[in-house]
């Protein structure tokens, strides 16, 4: 092992997990005692992370803004903007950066190996040898400026990518009351604070405070490299030493989190957060309570807690998610209810939402009955023992369906060594599930927990978040008022500074970089082929079955697919419901909180969703499908296989009570869901006019659906209509069973033979059905409308009709997306407007180019600018290699690797609804052909002033802009 080490480093040891199929490795760097945690891996995706320890000490964001400085150029790069540049030219199956509470992350992944080198080289120079110009702190932190950057005598606002993405990030109420209890909860260290920025904190942080954070933070010495995949440890080592650590001599000051000072007694407190609808104040306010448990570091405490918090949130049927999910003092669990152990200590929240300040008291006395009760009476073993079956399953599932696997167990050790703990313990759980295993033999094991964690633990708090309607307004008044003050205060040679300044950043911003210094790759070393996953197709029983051999590490996935059948038009809109409830409700003689345990001991999930597709040579003629999906340890498919057969055929529509919660708390978080997912819901209210499945995903899961469950939540407090709705859901799902259905297996090879005669067993004796198929009229219709939403910021979307998959200007149409946002929008929106992100794109499966902008301060002038970047590709010269960055981006998408049992299932998906192999294929190799006059020509086809839609999601403050711009104002 040592002769693979690099000179410079120093092996510390080595460790197979053979669950994970990895071996860890650590290292350190002799000089400056950086460290490398290595996970080897026979995976040809590599990922890379260097992680900082940053701990700010106030709430001006200064280690996020840093963190987007950073980015901005560096020694060997010296261009404006290299990671946005990097990822135009580059194969990355991941690129981004990460603020945390007390660290800051820069990771990427790549299945090209020059790929990744040429990343790593960029990476190590951005982190290490920044430039921080100023200009590019007060672009992406915040600067003031004149209302009218040249016009002295307009007002000053406040700008910044930080700035509003902050003011969007705190428009969410979860957020809200996440920093909030920290506030109380951490009193003493960096947790107090909000590391990603307080609006009204981040204009207090200055340019020379930026760069003394950096100097004392980025430096190896505080520095963490983690790396997995196939590339050895001494290669990494190498570049490592030779582009970065060679330079640095030993940090003497060691950066880290002191131990939190403890309370001597439970603290209650209450306070306000900004409601700008005119909805009143009623159940809206958000009661939770909290413990501090112990350091996160401490791996069999860690688990223990973990095990305590699954014991009494896992489903339904687990006492404390019960009793929150049925108490009438809220409507729904809170949405920070869990164990969160991503910070030095470890933290416990439980609480609800949609009640009201003076159920504060009760709420609290409601949780600690039932922890009192669990001290007291104990939990049975069956129901211990199905919490820790889910902890075993979590260990060993392969993901890298939304990160890359690599990275999942990268950011799963990171918080370990961020505080100097062992990050390879958190890797390998077993030998910690073994011992508690033994441990839940004894029935005193979780009472002991549930009293020495919970019952006998002063660090409690208790918080009381209320509505306020008039705060938005004083905290604005406060805004322009210390704007005022600040312009009051302004000599005449400092007025012309400011407007100098906004003319010089707007130079930058402008400026043409040579990109020709960064590294790149090109159409050259893109595979020839996409990566197929091959599947086998027969029948059961007169049902087709497909099975896929897939490394999936002593998992099962299972899912049942049904062609939905033709529904009454008054029934569409309940699908989504019909889907929540099919799998929360009980099944059989067993009600539903016997199912969820049922579940629990059996599955690691159990979920059904609709999918409803145009078909690839013509969107108005659409496909539909319900899945219904679940996975489990391979010892318990036969268990799974009943479970999900006695879902299907016996589900329980009665449970009246039970369906009136769903309904509630899916309200609850889908009104959650606008601030983080706007620009999303803004493109499918834009896009609803299109295409008969874009109108229905606008109506079941966009910003009609969210208006239409409010009504519905409200209406079933009526009896007569819940029992109607409960009868409405129990008559789609007698449509569904008679509907013909198919059956999907994933997983490894030797257990698929014992896996289809558990399926033959449960499904004989069920002939194939036939009968009409879910049908939806054609629509063409143009949108104008502005979504009046609880939010600061803005966010805005464009769409025009184009065409589907199969049309042979569909490739031209999707590399056009990435075009105009590098090009273009990225710069006028981004940069120069402040938003957090803009972009466009191509969706073939509705036939609709999109334009977005999200967490964005501005409104009519980014639809304007959507317009011009239009006008930018007709009448700008461009270069050939900008439609080739376009073109690797979308390469990259499609070729991004996904979990063993994520790209079966999304094979089989993909070919359900006609996109086989070679057409897929055809599509690529279109996509590698597309040049800028096939740019030129789709653009000017279709994105036609005359055919756009619009619709924005803003706040009332904007009903009369909205107004002016002919857009119909619709309140949430």
């Amino acid at each position: 092992m040592t002769q693979q080490v690099h000179p410079a480093f120093e092996w510390l040891r080595s460790q197979r997990i053979d669950s994970l199929k990895v071996t860890v490795e650590e290292y350190r760097h002799r000089k400056t005692g950086a460290q490398h945690i290595h996970i080897d891996a026979d995976n040809e995706e590599n990922v890379f992370l260097v992680a900082l320890r940053t701990v700010p000490h106030d709430s001006t964001g200064v280690a996020h803004i840093l963190e987007h400085t950073a980015l901005c150029g560096s020694e060997r790069y010296p261009v404006r903007d290299p990671f946005f540049m990097m990822i135009r030219r580059s194969l990355n199956t991941f690129m981004n950066a990460f603020t945390s509470s007390d660290w800051t992350a820069y990771p990427f992944a790549s299945l090209n190996r020059k790929d990744f080198n040429n990343l790593l080289d960029v990476y190590l120079d951005a982190v290490f040898f920044s430039r921080l110009d100023e200009l590019d702190f007060r672009q992406e932190g915040h600067r003031v400026e004149f209302e009218q950057a040249d016009d002295p005598s307009t007002p000053l606002v406040f700008k910044g990518v930080v700035y509003n993405e902050m003011k969007g990030a705190m428009s969410s109420v979860p957020s809200q009351l996440w920093h909030t209890l920290c506030k109380y909860l951490y009193p003493t260290t960096t947790y107090h604070y909000n590391s990603g920025g307080d609006p009204e904190s981040i204009p207090d942080l200055t340019y020379a405070q930026l760069q003394a954070f950096y100097r004392t933070h980025y430096h190896p010495s505080n520095a963490i490299f983690m790396t997995y995949g196939n590339i050895a440890a001494a290669e990494h080592q190498a570049k490592f030493e030779a582009q970065a650590l060679a330079r640095f001599e030993p940090l003497t000051t060691e950066i880290g989190v002191a131990d939190e000072k403890r309370y001597h007694a439970p603290v209650s407190v209450e306070e306000h957060y900004p409601l700008t609808d005119d909805g009143g104040l009623e159940k809206k306010t958000h009661i939770v309570v909290s413990w501090l448990l112990g350091k996160s570091t401490d791996l069999e405490a860690a688990l223990k807690a973990q095990l305590l918090a699954s014991v009494l949130f896992d489903n339904s049927a687990s006492p404390l998610q019960q009793a929150l999910e049925t108490t009438e003092l809220g409507t729904a669990p809170s949405p920070l209810c869990g164990l969160d152990d991503s910070q030095r200590e470890i933290s416990f929240v439980c609480g609800v939402e949609g009640s009201e300040r003076e159920h504060a008291e009760a709420v609290e006395r409601l949780i600690m009955a039932v922890i009192e009760d669990v001290a007291t009476n104990g939990i049975p073993e069956e129901q211990v023992q199905a919490s820790l079956h889910q902890l075993e399953l979590q260990q060993r599932e392969v993901g890298g369906d939304s990160y890359p696997y690599g990275l999942q167990l990268i950011l799963t050790g990171l918080t370990s060594a961020t505080h100097r703990g062992d990050p390879i313990a958190l890797l390998d759980l077993d030998p910690v599930l073994t011992r508690l295993r033994e441990a839940i033999k004894d029935p005193a094991f979780i009472k002991d927990l549930a009293r020495d964690l919970l019952l006998d633990n002063t660090h409690r708090v208790r918080l009381t978040l209320a509505p306020d309607q008039s705060l938005a307004a004083r905290r604005n008044a406060a805004e322009a008022q210390r704007l005022a003050a600040l312009k009051a205060t302004l000599t005449g040679d400092q007025q012309r500074a400011v407007v100098t300044q906004a003319q010089a950043l707007q130079q930058r911003q402008q400026q043409a970089d040579d990109e020709s210094i960064l590294p790149k790759v090109g159409l050259d070393d893109i595979p020839p082929h996409m990566h197929y996953v091959e599947g086998q197709r027969e029948q059961l029983h007169q049902r087709p079955l497909t099975t896929y051999p897939a490394g999936t590490n002593g998992l099962i996935y299972q899912q049942i697919v049904i062609r939905l059948p033709a529904l009454a038009p008054e029934h569409h809109t309940l699908l989504p419901f019909y889907t929540t409830c099919l799998t929360e409700l009980g099944v059989g003689e067993r009600d539903y909180l016997a199912t969820q345990r049922w579940q629990s001991q059996v599955l690691g999930s159990i979920s059904a969703y609709t999918t409803v597709r145009g078909r690839i040579d013509n969107v108005q003629a659409i496909d539909a499908h319900l899945t219904v999906s679940a996975k489990a340890l391979t010892r318990n498919q036969a268990a799974m296989s009943q479970l999900m057969w006695e879902t299907l055929q016996q589900v329980r529509f009665d449970e009246l009570p039970r369906i009136r919660e769903l309904i509630a708390q899916t309200r609850a978080r889908r009104e959650q869901s606008i601030t983080g997912n706007g620009h999303s819901l803004a493109m499918a209210a834009a896009a609803a006019g299109m295409s008969p499945a874009a109108k229905l995903s606008h109506q079941l899961s966009g910003m009609t659906g969210i208006k239409a469950i409010k009504a519905l939540d409200d209406a079933l407090a009526d009896a007569g209509e819940l029992a109607d709705f409960a009868a409405r859901l129990a008559a789609i799902h007698q449509q569904v069973l008679q509907a013909p259905r198919e059956f999907l297996l994933v997983g490894e090879q030797e257990h698929l033979q014992a896996c289809r005669e558990q399926l033959q067993q449960h499904w004989l004796g069920d002939p194939a059905q036939a009968g009409a198929a879910f049908t939806l009229g054609e629509v063409s219709e143009k949108i104008a409308q502005a979504w009046i939403a609880n939010t600061q910021v803005n966010f805005c979307a464009k769409a025009y009709p184009t065409v589907p998959m199969e049309h042979p200007d569909a490739a031209a149409l999707t590399v056009l997306g990435g075009f105009l946002r590098n090009g273009y929008l990225h710069r006028a929106i981004r940069e120069q407007g402040g938003a957090y992100g803009a972009g466009a794109g191509q969706d073939s499966n509705i036939a609709a180019f999109r334009f977005f902008s999200y967490r964005d301060p501005r409104l009519e002038e980014t639809l304007g600018d959507f317009d011009k970047s239009l006008q930018w590709l007709q009448q700008e010269t461009h270069e050939w290699r900008q439609v080739e960055e376009s073109i690797l981006g979308v390469i990259s998408s499609i070729d991004k690797p996904s979990s063993p049992a994520g790209e079966a299932k999304q094979t089989f998906h993909a070919e359900l609804y006609g996109r086989t192999r070679e057409k897929r294929e055809r599509f690529r190799n279109q996509v590698l052909k597309v040049t800028l006059a096939d740019l030129q020509r789709v653009a000017a086809t279709y994105l036609l002033p005359e055919a756009a839609s619009t619709a924005v999601i803003t706040h009332k403050d904007n009903t009369a802009l909205a107004g002016s711009l002919s857009l119909e104002t619709i309140v949430v």
